[in-house]
C-alpha cells in the first residue's frame, strides 16, 4: 500500500510532534522544583539561625518531617538520632517525653498572643507593647521560632511536665545536659547566655544542628549565635 506525498507529509508531522512532546516531558522532568527561601531540597539548613534578628522568611516551609508515635513532628533528618537518644534514656531508667515540636506560624501567633495577653493579665499597668516586648523573651513571636524549622523539640521529664527552671532538677534533664550533644543535640537557650539569645533561660529546649556540630558547639561552650560567628 502506497501513501501520496500529502499522506507521507502529515506522518512525518505527527512523528516530529510526538518527539517534540517527549523531548518537553524529559525537559519538564529534570526542571529543579522551585523551593522556598532558607529551604533546601531536604529542608533548611541544620545550623540555620532563627532569632528575633534573623526571622523566617515569608515563604519559608520546612523540609520533610516525621510525625512521631505522639502525633508530633519533627525534621526527618533529626529523627534517627532522637530515636536513639531516647531509646537510652529509657534504657538509663529515665522517662523524657516531648512536649512541644514542629508549629506551624498560626500556631505560634497563638501562642505568642496568649502569652502577651497573660503578662498583661498579671501586670495591668504594662503598655501593649512592653507586654509584647516581656512576652518575646518567653514566647518568641511568629516568623523567629525555631519550633517553626522543625528542629526544635521541647523535652521534659514525665514527672514534672512544666515548662519552668524546675525541670533543671530532673534527672532526665540533667542527663541531657550532659549527653544530647552526642546526638546532635544542645540545649539552645542556656542561663548565661540570655543577653545573646534574647530568650530566657528554657531547661527544656533543645534544638538539632547535627553530631559534628553539636560537639564542637559543647566543645567551645558557647551558644549557637557565638558559635557560628566563629565558623
Amino acid at each position: 500500500m502506497h501513501c501520496t506525498r500529502r499522506e507521507a507529509a502529515a506522518q512525518v508531522t505527527a512523528v516530529a510532534l510526538l518527539l517534540l512532546g517527549c523531548c518537553a516531558l524529559v525537559v519538564l522532568r529534570f526542571l529543579p522544583r522551585a523551593l522556598p527561601r532558607n529551604a533546601g531540597a531536604a529542608g533548611p539548613d541544620l545550623l540555620l539561625l532563627v532569632n528575633a534578628e534573623n526571622p523566617l522568611a515569608e515563604s519559608f516551609a520546612p523540609g520533610e518531617l516525621a510525625e512521631l508515635s505522639n502525633g508530633h513532628r519533627v525534621d526527618a533528618r533529626a529523627l534517627p538520632d532522637l530515636e536513639a537518644m531516647f531509646a537510652d534514656m529509657e534504657a538509663a531508667g529515665l522517662s523524657p517525653l516531648i512536649c512541644s515540636s514542629y508549629r506551624t506560624q498560626e500556631k505560634q501567633a497563638a501562642l505568642f498572643a496568649n502569652k502577651v495577653e497573660r503578662v498583661r493579665a498579671a501586670n495591668p499597668g504594662l503598655s501593649e507593647q512592653d507586654a509584647e516586648k516581656e512576652a518575646a523573651r518567653w514566647v518568641a513571636r511568629p516568623g523567629t521560632s525555631e519550633h517553626q524549622t522543625g528542629l526544635a523539640l521541647d523535652i521534659v521529664s514525665l514527672q514534672n511536665q512544666n515548662l519552668d527552671e524546675s525541670q533543671e532538677e530532673t534527672a532526665e534533664f540533667q542527663w541531657l545536659a550532659e549527653h544530647s550533644w552526642e546526638y546532635g543535640f544542645i540545649l539552645r537557650y542556656p542561663e548565661d547566655k540570655s543577653a545573646v539569645t534574647g530568650i530566657g533561660y528554657e531547661p527544656w529546649h533543645f534544638r538539632y544542628v547535627g553530631r559534628e556540630a553539636a560537639s564542637a558547639i559543647r566543645e567551645s561552650g558557647l551558644c549557637l549565635e557565638e558559635w557560628l560567628d566563629t565558623v
